[in-house]
Formats: C-alpha cells, sequence, structure tokens
C-alpha cells in the first residue's frame, strides 16, 4: 500500500461576477490530478509560480478542501476539518516553509518554538530533551534554544525551522520551497541535511520547488505542473535527462541548477 494515494484531486474557484447578471468565471487552481507516494520516497514537485504547487500541497495537508477527489494517508481519508479531527494527520506530518523568520513567533524562544508540536500533539516524554537532541541532530547547538529569532542567521532559522518539522518523528515531510530564501553555500548544507534526513528517518519527503538543481540532487520522482494540470511525471533521471513535454524542456532549459 502507498503512503500517500492521491485521486482525481481538484481545486476551483469561482470568481467574482462580472456583472449583475453573470455568474462569474472559474479559476482551477488544480485540475485532476493521480499520483502515489510510496514510504521511504522522495517526490518534487515542480513548475512556476500559479502551476498549482501550492494549491496541491495545501490539499495534501488538509489546509484547503478539494472540489473534487481525494487524498487517502495510509489508507486514511484525509478531510479537512477541525483541528481536533486532524491531530492524526499532524502527528503524522511535518512542514517546512520558504521563509524561516516569517514561520517562527519572534516573541518564541526557540525552543519553546521547536517543543510546540509536541504539546500540541499531546506527545509525552522530557521534552526538553527532546528539543535539545533534534536541535544537535540538525547541526545546531542546543544552547540555542534560549534565543530568539532575529538572533539566528537565516541558515539557522532554516535548520530550527527543520528541527520543528521533526520533532514528533512524523512519516512525511513537505517542504514548500525549503531553500529558496537560503544563500548558494547555505542551501548546498541544507540540502545535504534533507538527504541525511531522508536517509536516517526514512523520512517519506514532497519537496515543492522551482529549484532544478535541488530535484536533480534530492528527488526520486518529478511532478510537473502548468497552469493547475500535470503535464509531465516520472522518474527523476527521465524526467530531467529526457524531458518527454515541451514545457518541461522549457522549464528545464531556463533553470539554473544548484553546483
Amino acid at each position: 500500500m502507498s503512503l500517500l494515494e492521491v485521486r482525481g484531486l481538484s481545486r476551483s474557484y469561482r470568481n467574482p461576477r462580472a456583472g449583475a447578471r453573470g455568474d462569474g468565471s472559474v479559476t482551477h487552481a488544480l485540475r485532476p490530478i493521480d499520483f502515489d507516494l510510496a514510504a521511504g520516497e522522495t517526490l518534487a514537485v515542480i513548475g512556476e509560480s500559479g502551476s498549482g504547487k501550492t494549491t496541491l500541497m495545501r490539499l495534501l495537508l488538509a489546509l484547503d478542501r478539494p472540489s473534487s477527489g481525494t487524498v487517502r494517508f495510509d489508507g486514511r481519508e484525509v478531510v479537512a476539518g477541525p483541528a481536533r479531527s486532524l491531530r492524526w494527520l499532524r502527528r503524522e506530518t511535518g512542514i517546512v516553509l520558504q521563509d524561516p523568520y516569517s514561520s517562527l513567533d519572534p516573541r518564541m524562544r526557540i525552543g519553546t518554538s521547536v517543543a510546540e508540536p509536541l504539546r500540541a500533539l499531546g506527545i509525552d516524554g522530557d521534552r526538553a530533551a527532546l528539543v535539545r537532541g533534534v536541535l544537535e541532530r540538525v547541526g545546531l547547538d542546543p544552547e540555542l534554544a534560549e534565543r530568539y529569532p532575529h538572533e539566528l542567521s537565516g541558515g539557522q532559522r532554516q535548520r530550527v525551522a527543520l528541527s520543528r518539522a521533526i520533532v514528533h518523528r512524523p512519516r512525511l515531510l513537505i517542504g514548500d520551497e525549503p531553500l529558496s530564501a537560503l544563500d548558494v553555500t547555505v542551501r548546498a548544507q541544507v540540502l545535504e541535511l534533507l538527504r541525511s534526513l531522508h536517509h536516517e528517518l526514512g523520512l517519506a519527503m514532497v519537496i515543492v520547488s522551482h529549484d532544478i538543481g535541488l530535484v536533480h540532487h534530492i528527488a526520486d520522482r518529478v511532478l510537473v505542473m502548468h497552469d493547475g494540470e500535470l503535464v509531465e511525471q516520472g522518474a527523476s533521471a527521465e524526467v530531467l535527462g529526457a524531458p518527454q513535454h515541451p514545457y518541461t524542456r522549457r522549464l528545464l532549459a531556463a533553470a539554473p541548477r544548484l553546483a
């Protein structure tokens, strides 16, 4: 059984009426899409801005309701609803966002931020020890737990965001442009950290990105999105090495690669 199973998933929005008698047009943010993700597999979703990548991510995490189709995690249907009904999904997933600074509460110490999922999910044990351990695992000094986000560099903040995403030991990590806000050197370091965590923890990952270099280095399979539609998918080596769809070829030709 697949860890993640997506069937016919779509999301449309009705635009405001153009006139008193108009019904309003419809924007198809995501057209029906099917794919599976195996346990321990890394899937990259690539495409330009407005291609449907973030809409897909929100639907996978039940942060929005689909217009049609289903998402199943380990056989259980994912349905958007009250926080209490989604606690099981939050226990199984973690997320890293594009901007590490905006994803951290500036008034909250690092240790408190990292421990937040443990409290929210009701995970017992020595939370302080778990926080220290996960900070060390992502290459940070545990003493940073007493600092605030503004006292850290961009790379350190992204490592903090990553530690918070994995402190509760999820099975699926979703990254929404997780490296795009970092400079080249730090990007390479965090990329290597992601690869290490993937192998050591057996994490399945969905990485939403326009960074072809990141995709080339980390993904097992690739989905290519364009105007809300899945135009190509397959093994990373095949899609990136011999793209079949004209849009994929244009995307790869225009994209700089991470050295």
